[in-house]
């Protein structure tokens, strides 16, 4: 199965540019040894598209999306996505 996953281009002047599957949910907990992200169809194909449209050419290291607990993800702690160095 092939499947294209459109990224929103990233333009410096406006700054990343995230967008949602309809339906999207994600879950996630922490234990002390593990980090579990669950996730519908919907949630899985946004979480990729944050991760694609962080990889991009000229996205700056420390560029991240915060999902926020209770509000884009189910959970009692914040995801943070967050570019790094090559």
């Amino acid at each position: 199965m092939e499947q294209v996953i459109i990224t929103p281009d990233y333009r410096p002047n406006e700054g990343l540019r995230f967008s949602w599957d309809e339906g999207f949910e994600i879950t996630v907990s922490a234990t002390r040894s593990e980090v579990l992200i669950k996730a519908n169809r919907a949630g899985l194909t946004s979480l990729a598209r944050h991760l694609l449209t962080l990889a991009q050419e000229g996205v700056s290291n420390g560029m991240h999306v915060h999902l926020t607990a209770d509000q884009e993800i189910e959970s009692e702690i914040d995801l943070i996505l967050e570019r790094m160095a090559d």
